[in-house]
């Protein structure tokens, strides 16, 4: 039920509806042979300005067929740097215009401080944190542009958090196959922040021990 200051055909009530519509759309694609382009498409398109990320169609797609999960998670990373790199684009050079009414769109111009602090506090690390993490990752892409991060540091850091992230669900049904579906699409913000907390706690081992 709406609360009192949300109608049932409000704006936030017709964009959800748009969302799930949109979601079916999508997943009516991925379960055809053309499911492989499409799980590469959304996750290009989600990198700047999609609102579903991918990661519900890679497990889709690696439920239906656990032997090619490592391909498909390769597949949905490699389109996610791209994306990723249109979001640069757009930061750098149409902030002004198109990358504004991205933020509109997804409510994100309360964030773009802090964006622009983690970047100045922590460089490219912020594009690694985002790109493993649930944050949203499109706020980052674009204001990395905008911010002029150094674009070679932000594509590797891109590609090495989006792998890791994609790659851990791929291993994960590639080693239980459908039953663990239900336990990451309850847990897997959760189980992206211990992961990421453990990777950063190994690079500071790492810097402490050598």
């Amino acid at each position: 039920m709406a609360g009192p200051s949300e109608s049932p055909t409000g704006p936030a009530a017709r964009r959800r509806s748009a969302l799930h519509r949109l979601y079916d759309w999508c997943m009516k694609w991925i379960q055809t042979p053309a499911g492989i382009w499409t799980l590469f498409l959304i996750a290009v398109a989600e990198s700047s300005f999609f609102p579903i990320p991918p990661d519900v169609f890679l497990i889709a797609l690696c439920v239906a067929a656990p032997h090619l999960s490592f391909r498909f998670a390769a597949i949905c990373a490699v389109g996610s740097v791209i994306g990723g790199m249109i979001g640069y684009g757009i930061g750098l050079g149409f902030m002004d215009t198109i990358g504004q009414r991205i933020m509109e769109w997804y409510s994100l111009h309360d964030k773009y401080a802090v964006v622009q602090d983690l970047y100045q506090r922590y460089d490219a690390w912020a594009v690694g944190a985002a790109g493993f993490t649930p944050l949203p990752y499109k706020l980052f892409t674009i204001t990395a542009g905008a911010f002029k991060v150094d674009f070679f540091t932000f594509v590797l850091m891109s590609l090495l958090s989006r792998s890791a992230r994609f790659f851990l669900v791929a291993a994960l049904i590639y080693k239980f196959g459908a039953r663990v579906q239900y336990f990451i699409n309850r847990y897997f913000n959760i189980l992206t922040i211990v992961f990421f907390i453990l990777l950063i706690g190994g690079f500071v081992a790492v810097r402490l021990l050598l």
